[in-house]
């Protein structure tokens, strides 16, 4: 997953930091909009988890942070309800100037009730994602009641959320107060909402998501993210809820067709971010996307399988289709195909050498199902060392390895 930063200037002029989230290929599909939850910011880890599942998908994910909070200017209290809506605003009219109108908004607790109002207003919004959001912004308020009397008194008061001190006035609260967003849900009719909730989540009622759902049409989905607390703090939970979205977004949008890679004789794209990520890399190919990574026993995140294991996968699969393929052609009842396999590294002494050397050894292990014969069995067991695959391994290989003549050779 890489990344651009960007200053957006928001109506009042304020310039709000953000993050544009691209695949690793740099060819975005669609693009997305990311609305934190309510006095966080874009950096938190649910917020970069499901960025990066949204990226796999072929989203380009804008995250940014909200009027005083991050590495956004301005004031904490200058970022009620409506101007979370009106920074939401201002993010997309950004996007569509400079890039593309978002086609995917999604939006974590408070931030997902800022998206349903801003993409009610926005035509090329096809989707709206809220994850564990309420359906009230009277939920939002509850944290403030404490400190009315002192408003009430003094116009403005100190409250803390989640360890952190900030100041609000009358004029922050009262804007928590108007709600209409079940209103709005219910007018909203041509696009597809996703309402992702954990039925454990202590700081917004699983009760909100019901309302938002029932209030909603069709095309409308509800995803229960069970054992999951209200700010996903658990990586699973996270990335579940971005590959979720990804692939239920997908439904609503319109399909475009694969951006090739800059050259024809590229297969692929691996990039990884070596400031943000450990060894997480995103592998993008003119169709599909998987991610590669390290075990957490030597430093990964364990996000995908390890460079060996891919190169197992290659191996192995090219093994079963070169079998199917044979067997279909030879019309032998070959049913199913099962291929294990492992790597490791055995020492071999040298006859030329008194010190042993390292020899990569792989080894493949083969289960045919179906009605063969003995001399069946061993043809296909020869013919499993012919694959395509298997050969290149086993040759010389010439790799060339250049250097690109920049570091945005692919935008």
């Amino acid at each position: 997953m890489s990344s651009v930063t960007l200053k957006i200037p928001n109506s009042k002029g304020i310039m709000l930091h953000a993050d544009l989230e691209l695949p690793a290929n740099k060819k975005p599909d669609h693009y997305a909009l990311f609305a934190h939850c309510f006095a966080c910011n874009s950096n938190l880890d649910a917020v970069r988890n499901i960025s990066r599942a949204l990226t796999s998908h072929g989203f380009a994910v804008l995250r940014f942070d909200f009027t005083g909070l991050g590495l956004s200017e301005g004031e904490f209290a200058d970022s009620h309800f409506e101007a979370n809506v009106s920074d939401l605003m201002d993010a997309c009219a950004y996007m569509k100037e400079h890039y593309e109108a978002p086609a995917l908004l999604v939006g974590h607790s408070l931030g997902g009730t800022a998206a349903i109002v801003a993409g009610s207003q926005l035509e090329e919004v096809k989707a709206i994602a809220t994850v564990g959001s309420p359906s009230t912004t009277a939920n939002a308020y509850q944290r403030f009641s404490h400190v009315a009397g002192e408003l009430e008194e003094k116009g403005e008061a100190e409250v803390v959320i989640g360890k952190r001190a900030f100041k609000i006035n009358t004029d922050f609260v009262k804007n928590f107060e108007k709600d209409e967003v079940l209103e709005i849900v219910k007018k909203m009719r041509k696009k597809a909402l996703l309402v992702l909730h954990s039925p454990i989540d202590r700081v917004v009622s699983p009760d909100h998501a019901h309302h938002l759902f029932i209030n909603a049409f069709h095309p409308k989905s509800f995803v229960a993210l069970d054992g999951a607390d209200h700010l996903l703090t658990k990586e699973r939970d996270s990335l579940y809820a971005g590959n979720v979205i990804g692939s239920w977004a997908s439904r609503f949008l319109p399909p475009k067709p694969k951006k090739a890679l800059e050259l024809e004789t590229e297969q692929l794209v691996a990039h990884l971010d070596v400031t943000a990520d450990k060894y997480t890399t995103s592998i993008q190919m003119n169709k599909h996307s998987l991610t590669a990574d390290e075990p957490e026993s030597v430093g990964g995140n364990d996000f995908g399988p390890s460079p060996y294991e891919l190169l197992l996968s290659s191996l192995t699969a090219c093994t079963a289709m070169t079998l199917k393929l044979y067997a279909q052609r030879k019309k032998w009842d070959l049913r199913e195909v099962y291929v294990y396999s492992n790597h490791s590294q055995k020492h071999v002494q040298d006859m030329d050498n008194d010190k042993p050397t390292r020899l990569d050894h792989i080894c493949k292990r083969l289960v045919l199902v179906g009605d063969l014969t003995q001399e069946q069995r061993q043809r296909l067991l020869e013919i499993a060392e012919r694959c395509p695959v298997h050969r290149t391994l086993q040759s010389d290989v010439v790799i060339e390895t250049t250097l690109s003549s920049g570091s945005d050779f692919y935008v």
